[in-house]
């Protein structure tokens, strides 16, 4: 108990003197291995132990009044990144944000997205909130209604480690989703594993009649890739391709990606008009 509330009071500290940073991870076209998006991802760099593990902080502040103001600060952190890129004209596709249930059960996200977006000028087509199936889990009817206000704002939706939680086929038909992230479970032991394979296969077969998109996480291997691929799997994310990485590196790689504007054409000369030859 002494260490949870130190910790807490580090956090805190560190929330306040801005030492949350959001990294972000590359989602591919398993295909042509084009970036088309990341995932923003928080870490703590805490000033006296470094990077500290999210496996040690997240479900900290999970279980604390915290979530809420570290939730904010990766949502202004993401978006802030993608207004400044979108006016630089670089090509980041779509950047998602993770958002814990503790968020959405006890605080205001739909506001804080609507007051954060206000000024923002970058399409929202090119946001997305990511959340887990354990928000369906408590009252289903009051997660999909926010889950539609949020598309109403004009954001996608995924649900992230699909497969591992609730996985109702009867809400799931019904709720404002776009795209679905096969949890890296699944991903891990393929293709050898016959029964992680038949789930992908069936996921994927699922979502595709559906019309959700589908991002295979945690892809490691050339063999997993392969697998994955051939099953009809189109995105996906893994250390196979890019770790995540602080926003000025992930920056760095979309300017090498982002194709140059192409030059305007050159105007044909024209000759000069009479009476001008000589001016």
């Amino acid at each position: 108990m002494r260490e949870r509330l130190l910790m807490e009071q580090r956090m805190r500290l560190s929330l306040e003197a801005g030492h949350f940073e959001v990294w972000f991870q590359p989602r591919v076209d398993l295909r042509s291995r084009r970036i088309i998006g990341a995932e923003g991802l928080v870490r703590w760099r805490d000033p006296e132990q470094g990077l500290v593990s999210p496996g040690v902080f997240i479900p900290l502040a999970e279980r604390s009044p915290l979530i809420h103001k570290l939730g904010r600060t990766v949502i202004e952190q993401v978006i802030g990144h993608a207004r400044r890129w979108h006016a630089q004209g670089l090509d980041f596709g779509k950047l998602s944000m993770n958002v814990a249930t503790p968020q959405i059960e006890r605080g205001n996200l739909v506001g804080e997205l609507r007051d954060i977006l206000a000024d923002v000028e970058v399409p929202r087509h090119m946001l997305e909130i990511e959340v887990t199936e354990s928000l369906f889990m408590a009252d289903a009817e009051r997660a999909k209604r926010m889950l539609g206000e949020i598309r109403e704002l004009g954001l996608s939706v995924a649900i992230d480690d699909f497969g591992t939680g609730y996985s109702s086929l009867a809400y799931l038909k019904t709720l404002p989703v776009n795209h679905l992230k096969i949890d890296r479970a699944f991903v891990r032991d393929l293709p050898e594993q016959a029964s992680d394979a038949a789930i992908v296969r069936a996921i994927l077969a699922m979502s595709q009649s559906l019309g959700f998109h589908v991002t295979a996480e945690g892809i490691e291997t050339a063999a997993q890739l392969e697998f994955l691929a051939d099953a009809g799997c189109v995105f996906g994310q893994g250390f196979l391709f890019h770790k995540p990485m602080p926003a000025a590196e992930f920056e760095a790689l979309l300017k090498l990606t982002t194709p140059a504007p192409a030059a305007a054409p050159a105007l044909p000369m024209l000759p000069p008009r009479a009476g001008l030859a000589g001016a």
